[in-house]
């Protein structure tokens, strides 16, 4: 009987039911633009820079525009094997002599990014795997940081993977990604993650019915008995670039 049990463990590992934890280093950058420059930061990712993130072993994830830019940014996210892999490629883009002569090609009209902001992050093991997408009607996408009140980000995390992503998928949302982020100040980690819907005014719609179902509303009660565990959340609307490998 105990080899029958083990058998059947290894078949079901074999067939794919495990799911294999994501371990890499994810790394999501915005990049805010000098003012009119953003049409220039998109032409040089969609014909040279994400080429040659590849060629120095970065994966591009997504790239995404804001709805409502008024920070002319671009959002994007890269994957690393590993945090030493990640400062090995970047040291290695920065040398790179293609890079070198396109970015001073593309600034010869003036400097297009104004600054630079990385946030690093780990895949929650409730993220659905990310992989391209296949449909030809692109997506609106939508970003949430939920900042924890003091320790309670792990029921944050139960709740979401025990509940929320289920309740998610039944009013019409795609989960795409989910992320704990890695403050370089040691304080405790943030939830981010990303939605996406057929379009802003679909998604809003969406947490509207979310929000009044009965089920969430249990959950929600149950999971605060002892005081509330979400002290901030931030969302925003975004859409997706040409190039981006998620529409």
């Amino acid at each position: 009987m105990k080899n029958i049990f083990l058998f059947c463990l290894m078949s079901i590992s074999f067939l794919g039911f495990t799911k294999k934890p994501d371990t890499r280093y994810y790394e999501m950058r915005i990049y805010y633009c000098h003012p009119g420059r953003l049409d220039a930061l998109i032409q040089r990712f969609t014909n040279h820079t994400t080429k040659i993130f590849e060629k120095h072993g970065m994966t591009n994830v997504g790239y995404w525009i804001p709805n409502t830019n008024t920070d002319n940014a671009l959002y994007y996210i890269l994957s690393y094997p590993s945090q030493a892999a990640r400062d090995t490629s970047w040291s290695h883009f920065g040398k790179d002599p293609e890079w070198k002569a396109v970015a001073s090609k593309s600034e010869e009209s003036g400097k297009i990014v104004a600054k630079v902001t990385s946030i690093f992050m780990h895949a929650t093991d409730f993220s659905p795997k990310i992989k391209p997408s296949s449909a030809d009607v692109d997506r609106t996408f939508e970003m949430r940081t939920y900042t924890a009140a003091p320790d309670k980000l792990p029921n944050i995390l139960a709740r979401f993977r025990d509940y929320t992503t289920k309740l998610f998928k039944k009013h019409g949302m795609d989960n795409i990604a989910y992320f704990t982020t890695i403050p370089k100040d040691g304080s405790q980690p943030k939830l981010l993650y990303f939605l996406a819907h057929k379009s802003e005014a679909a998604g809003k719609a969406s947490f509207d019915a979310f929000r009044l179902d009965p089920k969430w509303i249990s959950v929600k009660g149950e999971s605060e008995k002892d005081g509330k565990i979400v002290d901030k959340v931030e969302t925003m609307y975004l859409s997706p670039t040409s190039f981006s490998t998620i529409r």
